[in-house]
């Protein structure tokens, strides 16, 4: 089964860590990487540009659409990227996301969620 591992943390706090900080997380990161593409569990995955960047579209009170700057959200933490991963198991998805550093340090949550493919609306 494939999961989607969204991350959302809070955007520039990777620019407050000192550089040894940074490496160390980044460093724990290519373990991870490396320990799930060793495994074959890795789909793929991206992290994401800093959210003011980011164009929200949504219905227009009066009809159409609306186009705004930013997320927006009522939210210290953003989504910041994404792992997707093909496990046996919720419970192994759910390991993989303890382990990654924004989680792991405090940093940020990560939301596993099923892939639902081609199967519909139904699981």
């Amino acid at each position: 089964m494939k999961y989607m591992l969204l991350i959302w943390n809070r955007p520039g706090f990777v620019e407050e860590l000192s550089e040894d900080e940074r490496n160390a997380i980044f460093g724990e990161v290519d373990v991870i990487m490396k320990e799930l593409t060793e495994s074959g569990e890795l789909v793929g995955g991206e992290a994401l540009a800093h959210p003011a960047q980011t164009r929200t579209v949504r219905p227009a009170a009066g009809g159409g659409t609306e186009i705004t700057d930013g997320p927006f959200l009522e939210s210290k933490e953003q989504f910041a990227g994404y792992l997707t991963v093909d496990c046996e198991t919720p419970e192994r998805a759910a390991e993989i996301a303890a382990r990654w550093p924004d989680v792991a340090h405090g940093m940020g949550v990560l939301e596993v969620r099923p892939v639902m493919e081609q199967a519909g609306t139904e699981m």
